[in-house]
């Protein structure tokens, strides 16, 4: 077996095989075909948000042997779709409410909005706005006044900020998150998050000090 046959095994094992077992074993009562179907494509474009972390340059040995410009490619790609999806969450939860009888879909929105004092909810909220910045500004980056360093500052901050209010919110709030799940979850955001504070912060500071114990500076 290949190395990149075995990332790519391990990459579908950890973000689409172990969360699809946890998925159909959640015990879960099935509803409609539809909102299967849109809760099944919102848990995949989440858990792409969290690959994300492990596909940037942050992860660089992991991905030996692939050529950087295709992986930004990649990123970049998955990024823009997976955004897009989730930017429509919200009213994906309450368009099969045309199909249904009952509460209508703008009544069942509002109802979302209204409950923002619900820490799952809240979280909710601000994961979609700042989603929603990060895909922006992304998008718009060569029009920015900024450097490309101060913007992939801003970028990995808010990446992080994004993905544990949004990690919270899916945890708190997901109607197939089990026990098992929810910490499967939790550490895979979490070594993903540590995998980009080693690459912004630890490797500087750690690159900083060698250089000056190399380049001492000299008192008269």
């Amino acid at each position: 077996m290949s190395k990149k046959v075995l990332q790519l095994f391990l990459v579908i094992a950890l973000f689409l095989g172990l969360p699809g077992l946890f998925y159909a074993y959640s015990g879960v009562p099935q509803r409609t075909w539809l909102k299967e179907t849109f809760s099944i494509i919102t848990v995949i474009a989440f858990l792409d948000m969290i690959f994300q972390f492990y596909l940037s340059r942050a992860n660089d040995k992991f991905w030996e042997g692939w050529k950087k410009s295709r992986l930004i490619k990649w990123h970049k790609i998955m990024g823009y779709i997976f955004i897009g999806i989730l930017l429509v969450h919200p009213f994906l939860i309450v368009i099969p409410r045309y199909f249904e009888s009952g509460v209508e879909p703008v009544d069942a929105f509002m109802l979302i909005l209204k409950s923002y004092k619900m820490p799952g909810i809240f979280m909710g909220i601000t994961a979609w706005l700042l989603m929603l910045i990060l895909g922006l500004t992304s998008m718009l980056r060569n029009k920015l006044p900024w450097s490309y360093k101060t913007w992939k500052i801003f970028h990995g901050i808010l990446s992080i900020a994004f993905i544990c209010s949004a990690t919270y919110h899916v945890i708190d709030t997901g109607r197939h998150i089990t026990t098992e799940m929810g910490w499967f979850i939790a550490i895979l955001t979490g070594v993903g998050v540590l995998l980009l504070l080693r690459s912004y912060v630890i490797k500087p500071f750690t690159r900083k000090k060698q250089n000056t114990l190399l380049n001492p500076t000299k008192k008269d």
